[in-house]
């Protein structure tokens, strides 16, 4: 038996925390804009406001809408994101930005497709795994389907250059995978097998070797490739322990690359120092442990997946910006999901953490 209940408090609570948090964050980073270039900051801020309000609108919907519906759907909303991310190959809907086409143009709107196909994988791969059953110890039916649809995506990843996403992405997949049941030595064949790929494809990637370099010799070259990472430190350290304070941040200013965007921890942990920079990473636990017992609790297999993908890629995401400025892993360019600048991403995360919200309400009573 299951019964209706209201959305988990707790994981509701942890939702409007972050998203405050972030917004209180990327207010204060955006300010640094203005160092720059006055009129950035305006259309950034109307931008980051505009997506926040759209978003929790998104969030109401989902968190309304029954879960069922999402994986009768599945495979449509999977392939209708495909054909949005093919518009990517269309030159007059494509924008460029850092070398990299991954923004669609329509004149009125400007969106990154991979997000949604984030969410969309999770939604198609949860429908899919949730039919299997025993099949899905077996390679036809589970590693299989596996291989063909990270492939197609894959494909559309490396297109644009987004091989972190195209990470984040097999990742959570593959817990996914495990987590419905799928044999371990089938699984770690993937993770070496993708990491081969990876390794190889990186081979003819310039700029992600130098990353990689920048990450194992970060002094080397401190005004080129090591600049960020060095910037970066620079932000953490003057915060010490309770920072300078909001709105205090002397790196955001002309200082560190990409302030409002893969550099925002960084100037997050200037202005409030290592308890502020604690509490974020405590809220992303917290969404995550709740997310967590939310999935245990859910009614079905289905409910259960994809609840278990989007708390981990929400999870990895995040975790890769705030490791990558900590200089841990190499620089990712991944956005800190409810903090960074990009309004589809924003969008898309409380679309998502909407659905898990939904679930909640069915969950199996204690």
């Amino acid at each position: 038996m299951m019964n209706k209940l209201k959305i988990d408090k707790i994981f509701l609570t942890s939702i409007i925390l972050l998203t405050v948090t972030g917004f209180f964050i990327f207010s204060s980073a955006s300010l640094g804009l203005l160092a720059r270039n006055g009129a950035s900051f305006q259309s950034v801020a109307l931008n980051q406001s505009i997506g926040l309000f759209l978003g929790i609108i998104i969030f109401i919907i989902m968190s309304k809408t029954h879960y069922i519906y999402l994986r009768k759907n599945a495979l449509y909303i999977l392939l209708s994101v495909i054909v949005i991310n093919l518009l990517l190959f269309i030159p007059a809907f494509t924008q460029n930005h850092g070398g990299a086409s991954r923004w669609i143009d329509l004149g009125f709107v400007t969106f990154q497709p991979s997000e949604f196909l984030k969410i969309a994988f999770i939604i198609y791969f949860s429908a899919w795994l949730s039919g299997l059953k025993e099949k899905v110890k077996t390679f036809k039916w589970g590693i299989l389907p596996y291989i063909i649809i990270v492939s197609i995506i894959g494909a559309l990843l490396l297109a644009q250059r987004d091989t972190d996403t195209l990470v984040v992405i097999s990742c959570t997949g593959l817990i996914m995978l495990f987590v419905a049941g799928g044999k371990i030595k089938h699984i770690l064949s993937l993770c070496l097998m993708i990491l081969l790929m990876l390794g190889g494809y990186i081979y003819f990637l310039p700029h992600v070797q130098q990353r990689i370099i920048t990450y194992f010799n970060n002094g080397k070259d401190s005004q080129g490739a090591g600049y960020q990472i060095k910037q970066s430190l620079i932000a953490i350290g003057s915060g010490q322990t309770f920072g300078r304070g909001f709105g205090q941040s002397i790196q955001k200013f002309n200082y560190l690359p990409e302030p409002i965007g893969d550099s925002i921890f960084a100037v997050g942990a200037e202005e409030f120092g290592f308890m502020g920079s604690s509490i974020l990473v405590f809220l992303f636990l917290l969404f995550f442990i709740r997310s967590i017992k939310i999935s245990v609790k859910s009614p079905d297999t289905f409910s259960r997946l994809i609840t278990i993908g989007i708390a981990i890629l929400i999870l990895i995401e995040s975790f890769m910006n705030i490791s990558s400025m900590l200089g841990l892993i190499p620089l990712s360019g991944m956005p800190l999901l409810f903090v960074s600048h990009g309004g589809t991403a924003l969008i898309i995360t409380l679309g998502a953490v909407g659905i898990i919200a939904n679930i909640s309400k069915y969950k199996i009573p204690d």
